[in-house]
């Protein structure tokens, strides 16, 4: 068999069971739809919140944002591990205590206000479309690679199958579908990064792998695998792969890699869509073992994710068994396949016929210490206008030379390319998804790695678009329009406002703002400015009042959010001359990172912090939450089964 058909195989069979489980847990009551009745035993909880936590991003994109990045990659594998601990054991007793289907209903209850419900609906399906915009763009990675259509085809492919079982069971067959899913993506992920660990190693465990001597049959030196990485990466003008920070490069300097760790850690105890899962158990209780499950589970993955990453630089960057170097007749098949795609494409702009992979952006050579680094010609073209790529994918050797480019490196060539929106490096995004192949793994290991990825995408984006769903159907529609609508007609609304979900969010992951780790790192700096600080706040200060809350998550939300359209302006406005039009040159003003330097990703901990600073600052200030409200708060933080906490300084013999 190929590989063509052991995919459709393997992902023809995933998707049957997905949709069979759907249709045998579909549901007619607003219990089950929103909350999956709110009896799921916690082991099961806990597969289906690391499945619905393992997103495209950790499976798709976080090693490729490692392998590409090195030791400063490892901010994604800190910011979201340490945001699920953070939530685990500071939020998700507690919201579980409070017992409410939705974000939302916590904040709106909690706050006393339907205004404040109405700020925190919008900021859940804002956070939540941004996050599911990035599991559909890893859908078309994913079909573009291996099925021969092009990522839009894809991304249809899998709005289809989010659309019907989502629809069909609502959390209910969410939860028990994530429950499949976390199985397959689980078991995708490890069975290459095994294989891969024991062929260049000799050692079964990747992580052991990593910081192991290569076998003789790889170098002959024997070197440990992390220090020919290093090298092979200094060669090429990549710098080192396990230096901690580039204070340099202004991007990744120490004050970056601070921000976007806590914005992804505090971002992660505030997203409505892992949240809403410790409403699904029995009791609190429950909800704190599905909450060690789900991160036993995940540390699966996330252990794993930087052995992974280092596996894939060294078939991408070294010179025997990676890309430079090579002729049209020596590349691989899996560049012919990705090439496809254009997520990957060799652009030949000095025509020596060779492959030049390096981190030298310029049309000149550069000499480092005593190497010679030739300009890079391994490029993303997927960004540029079709019949460009197309152009470009047909012939690129004709395309350079009509616009310019000689054996002094292409610059004209060069210059019209990247003026069209082109990446500097191919995607990486197709990192894992096409590992196995650099490795030559058998056919069917490549074709479970193709339905793991989808099982990630898929799984996180049926959450998301619940909570969409939840959020207009329940705190929308019947708390604030007609609090007298059926269970019927609650239900209604949930199905369609899916549908109508599915269809923007398609779209935009058809045209994303980004890599999917970027975009969804985008979701999570949202989710910390607006959310956490409600939900803290909330639980553990019982001054806090309505005028505070709300004021804090319009400040938060609206600075990060202003700050992340300004830094993406060409795609979130959908044309580069409207981006120029509305906010200047692009690296210039408004459209450089002009708060400290602090990029886009890690936005969202300045926007948190002004979250608490205004919500703290307005407190003393504004009227108090009522004694309703005050009692609420305690018997929130009261362990469950207990009565309420004793006074010591009036209790008897005191």
């Amino acid at each position: 068999m190929t590989l063509f058909h052991w995919t459709v195989l393997f992902v023809g069979a995933t998707f049957t069971l997905y949709l069979t489980i759907a249709w045998l847990c579909r549901v007619r009551d607003t219990k089950g739809f929103f909350i999956a009745g709110g009896g799921v035993p916690a082991p099961a909880n806990g597969m289906a919140t690391a499945a619905d936590w393992m997103s495209a991003a950790s499976f798709i994109s976080m090693a490729g944002l490692i392998s590409g990045m090195g030791f400063a990659g490892g901010v994604y594998l800190m910011g979201w591990t340490g945001g699920y601990v953070l939530l685990a054991l500071l939020l998700a007793p507690y919201l579980r205590k409070f017992g409410h289907f939705t974000v939302p209903d916590f904040v709106g209850d909690r706050y006393d206000s339907s205004t404040a419900r109405m700020i925190a609906l919008l900021c859940a399906i804002f956070v939540s479309f941004t996050y599911v915009v990035g599991q559909m763009k890893g859908v078309g990675v994913v079909f573009s690679g291996f099925l021969g259509v092009t990522p839009a085809v894809g991304v249809f492919i899998g709005m289809a199958i989010v659309f019907c079982y989502a629809v069909f069971g609502g959390m209910k067959g969410i939860t028990w579908t994530q429950v499949a899913q976390f199985w397959v993506l689980i078991t995708a992920f490890l069975i290459p990064a095994i294989a891969i660990s024991l062929k260049l190693t000799g050692s079964p465990v990747p992580s052991i792998g990593l910081g192991s001597q290569v076998l003789e049959g790889v170098d002959p030196a024997r070197p440990y695998l992390l220090d020919k990485l290093t090298r092979i990466n200094e060669q090429f003008g990549f710098g080192s792969y396990s230096d901690a920070y580039d204070e340099n490069s202004g991007k990744w300097n120490r004050l970056n890699v601070f921000c976007v760790c806590l914005a992804l850690m505090c971002g992660t105890a505030g997203l409505p869509h892992v949240i809403v899962r410790f409403y699904t158990v029995k009791s609190v209780k429950a909800a704190r073992w599905s909450a060690f499950w789900a991160l036993l589970f995940i540390s699966m993955l996330y252990l794993t994710a930087p052995a992974v990453a280092g596996f894939a630089r060294y078939y991408m960057v070294d010179d025997v068994a990676g890309l430079n170097g090579k002729t049209a007749q020596e590349l691989p098949e899996w560049y012919e396949n990705w090439n496809k795609t254009g997520l990957i494409a060799w652009v030949d702009f000095d025509g020596n016929g060779e492959v030049a992979f390096t981190n030298n952006l310029t049309d000149a050579v550069e000499t480092r210490g005593d190497t010679a680094i030739m300009p890079n010609e391994l490029m993303r073209i997927g960004g540029v206008p079709s019949a460009t790529r197309d152009a470009l994918l047909e012939d690129a050797d004709a395309w350079v030379a009509s616009h310019g480019g000689t054996a002094d490196g292409g610059a004209a060539a060069k210059a019209e390319l990247l003026g069209l929106g082109a990446a500097h490096h191919p995607d990486r995004d197709i990192i894992v998804l096409a590992t196995p192949q650099m490795a030559q793994l058998a056919d069917w290991v490549v074709a479970f790695v193709i339905a793991g990825g989808l099982a990630a995408a898929l799984s996180t984006a049926s959450g998301l678009l619940l909570v969409i769903s939840s959020s207009v159907s329940h705190d929308l529609y019947y708390r604030v329009m007609n609090p007298q609508a059926s269970e019927g007609q609650r239900l209604l609304v949930g199905r369609v406002t899916i549908g109508v979900a599915v269809l923007v969010a398609g779209w935009f992951g058809i045209n994303p703002p980004g890599f999917v780790g970027e975009v969804v790192a985008f979701a999570f700096g949202l989710a910390a400015a607006s959310f956490f600080p409600a939900i803290v706040l909330g639980i553990f200060s019982k001054r806090v009042g309505t005028v505070p809350a709300v004021t804090g998550m319009l400040v938060g939300i609206g600075f990060t959010a202003f700050y992340i359209v300004t830094q993406k302006a060409d795609v979130i406005l959908f044309n580069p001359e409207v981006a120029k039009a509305v906010f200047g040159e692009p690296g210039q003003g408004l459209r450089r990172p002009w708060c400290f330097g602090i990029d886009a990703q890690g936005i969202g901990t300045l926007g948190m912090l002004l979250n608490f600073a205004v919500t703290l600052g307005l407190a003393p200030l504004c009227k108090p939450p009522s004694a309703k409200v005050r009692a609420m708060v305690d018997s929130v933080r009261e362990p469950e089964g207990e009565g309420a906490a004793v006074a010591i300084e009036t209790a008897p013999g005191h």
